[in-house]
C-alpha cells in the first residue's frame, strides 16, 4: 500500500471521529397542539427532517398530509379543527386584545391536550398497550404545559417546537429565563426593541400583565375543571426549537436550550401555474403581491378598507396578485385575484417589487429570503413586532389597517417601489438570513439527537428551574 493510500486512510479515520456520534433511528412521537397552518407548517418541517434522517415519527395533526415510509399521521381534524379564513373585525376584536386572547390560548391549549390525550390511539400509547415504545416527545408548547403530560407518562424527553418567533410570556416556566425587558421587546408589544423610558416601563408592565394573566387563567381551570396533568410536576423541554432568527428579533440573551430555525418551513421555489406566471412576466414595472395569510379572510375586510386598497392599487403602474376569496365587485383592471396563490413561488420571482403583507413570520421569512419589501398591516400578537423589526432594518413601511386611505396607501407603495432603499436593504438582510453555519432542519436533526444521544441533556437546562 503507498504512502499516499495510507495517508489518505488516516485523515478520513480521523476525520469520522470529530464528527458527532450517530445515534439509532429513534421512535419519535409528535403532537401538534394548535390547529393553526403556518404552525403546522412549521411542525411539519421539522418533523420532515427528522424523518429524512431515518428517524420513525408518529404524529398527531390537524393538518394531513399522507403517511409515508417512517411517518404516520393520526388525524384530529375532527376533534380540532384547523383555524382558518377568520373574519378580520373578529380577530382584531378578540385577538386584538391581550384580556381576551391569552385565556383563548390558554383554553384552546388545554382542550387540545384534553382532546389529544382522550384520543384512543394516545390512550393506547399512554397506557403502554401499543407495540411500538417512543424514546422521544415533540410538541408545541402554545400556552400550557399541559402538552407535556404525555412525556411525564412514558418517561421520554421533550423537544418543544415554537412557531412563534419569540415566546416572552412563557421563558420563565419552560427555562427559568427572564429576558432583560428594557432591551428586549416583549412577544406581544408593537415594539421589538423599546427605546425610550416610557416604552422600557410599558414593556416590563406587560411581561407583567401577561405572565400574571396567563397564571390567573390556568390556575382558574385547574381549580373549576382539574385534569390528570395538573396533579403532577411536569417534565420541562430539553430543547427548545423557535422559529425565530437574529434578523427578525433584536440581539438577546437566551438558554443554551434555545436553538433558531427561523426559515425551516422554506423549500426549493416550484414552477409557478402558467396563468400566474404569464400575468407576472407581462407586467413591465413589475408585480405586487397581496394576501393577509391563511388566517385571514380578505373578503371580510370593511368596505372602507376594501375601497381603499382597490381605489390605490388601480393608480399604480404595477401589476396586483391579490389573495382574495370569491367574486371581488370593481376588481381593477391591473388585478388578478385567487382564492390561493403559491406566495413562495410568487415572491421567489424577480419581478416582484413589493409584498404587502399582515405580519406573518411564514411571510416574513419568504420576503427576506426571496429580497423582497413589505408593506405591513398587522393585525393582532406577533405581527406588529415582526413588522417594526423589517421597519428598522430599512425594507418596510408599516401602517394601520382600519385607518388606511386611498393617499396613504398609495404614498406607501409608492415610497417603497420607487426609492430602491428599500430594495438595497431587503438584499442586505436576505444575505444576513441567509448566512449561518448549519440550515435550520440541520440543527433540528444536530439538536434532537444530541438529546437523545445525552439522556435529555439536563445539563443544558437552567439551574433557575429549581428555584422556587
Amino acid at each position: 500500500m503507498s504512502n499516499f493510500v495510507e495517508v489518505l486512510i488516516a485523515f478520513f479515520t480521523f476525520s469520522s471521529l470529530i464528527h458527532w456520534t450517530p445515534v439509532g433511528a429513534a421512535n419519535i412521537l409528535a403532537v401538534e397542539s394548535v390547529a393553526g397552518k403556518s404552525h403546522w407548517n412549521v411542525m411539519r418541517s421539522v418533523l420532515q427532517a427528522l424523518t429524512d434522517r431515518g428517524h420513525t415519527v408518529t404524529v398527531f395533526t390537524q393538518f394531513v398530509d399522507g403517511d409515508r415510509d417512517g411517518y404516520t399521521e393520526i388525524d384530529v381534524s375532527e376533534q380540532m379543527a384547523p383555524i382558518v379564513s377568520l373574519d378580520v373585525r373578529y380577530v382584531i376584536e378578540i385577538f386584538g386584545k391581550k384580556g381576551t386572547l391569552i385565556p383563548i390560548m390558554v383554553n384552546a391549549t388545554r382542550s387540545g391536550c384534553d382532546t389529544i390525550y382522550g384520543h384512543r390511539i394516545m390512550a393506547d400509547i399512554m397506557n403502554g398497550e401499543v407495540e411500538r415504545k417512543f424514546d422521544l416527545v415533540v410538541t408545541e408548547p402554545f400556552m400550557s404545559e399541559c402538552v407535556a403530560y404525555v412525556a411525564n407518562v412514558l418517561g421520554v424527553p421533550m423537544v418543544h417546537v415554537v412557531a412563534f418567533p419569540v415566546v416572552t410570556y412563557s421563558e420563565r416556566p419552560l427555562t427559568g429565563h427572564v429576558p432583560n425587558l428594557a432591551a428586549a421587546g416583549h412577544a406581544m408589544s408593537r415594539r421589538g426593541t423599546p427605546k425610550t423610558f416610557a416604552e422600557r416601563f410599558g414593556n416590563v408592565a406587560l411581561m407583567v400583565y401577561c405572565s400574571a394573566l396567563t397564571w390567573y387563567t390556568e390556575w382558574k381551570l385547574r381549580r373549576s375543571n382539574p385534569r390528570p396533568y395538573d396533579a403532577m410536576d411536569l417534565v420541562r423541554p430539553s430543547m427548545i426549537f423557535i422559529n425565530s432568527h437574529s434578523i427578525t428579533i433584536p440581539a438577546r440573551s437566551q438558554t443554551s436550550d434555545f436553538v433558531q430555525i427561523g426559515g425551516i418551513h422554506l423549500t426549493p421555489p416550484e414552477p409557478i401555474p402558467k396563468d400566474i406566471l404569464e400575468f407576472i412576466d407581462d407586467a413591465p414595472h413589475g408585480v405586487i403581491f397581496l394576501s393577509f395569510g391563511s388566517m385571514i379572510l380578505m373578503s371580510s375586510l370593511p368596505e372602507t378598507v376594501q375601497l381603499a386598497f382597490k381605489d390605490a392599487l388601480a393608480r399604480v403602474p404595477q401589476k396586483v396578485l391579490w389573495k382574495y376569496e370569491g367574486e371581488m365587485k370593481d376588481k381593477p383592471k391591473n388585478v388578478m385575484t385567487r382564492k390561493w396563490f403559491p406566495q413562495r413561488d410568487i415572491l421567489m420571482h424577480p419581478n416582484v417589487k413589493l409584498f404587502i403583507s399582515h405580519g406573518g413570520i411564514s411571510g416574513v421569512y419568504e420576503s427576506l429570503d426571496a429580497a423582497v419589501p413589505v408593506l405591513g398591516f398587522p393585525i393582532y400578537h406577533d405581527q406588529h413586532r415582526n413588522i417594526e423589526n423589517l421597519v428598522n432594518a430599512g425594507m418596510a413601511i408599516g401602517m394601520d389597517l382600519l385607518s388606511v386611505t386611498e393617499g396613504t396607501l398609495l404614498n406607501a407603495i409608492s415610497e417603497i417601489v420607487n426609492n430602491d432603499r428599500y430594495q438595497k436593504n431587503a438584499k442586505i438582510v436576505s444575505e444576513r438570513f441567509k448566512d449561518r453555519p448549519m440550515s435550520p432542519a440541520k440543527s433540528v436533526v444536530y439538536w434532537t439527537e444530541y438529546v437523545l444521544r445525552h439522556k435529555g441533556a439536563p445539563h443544558l437546562k437552567s439551574q433557575a428551574l429549581d428555584l422556587t
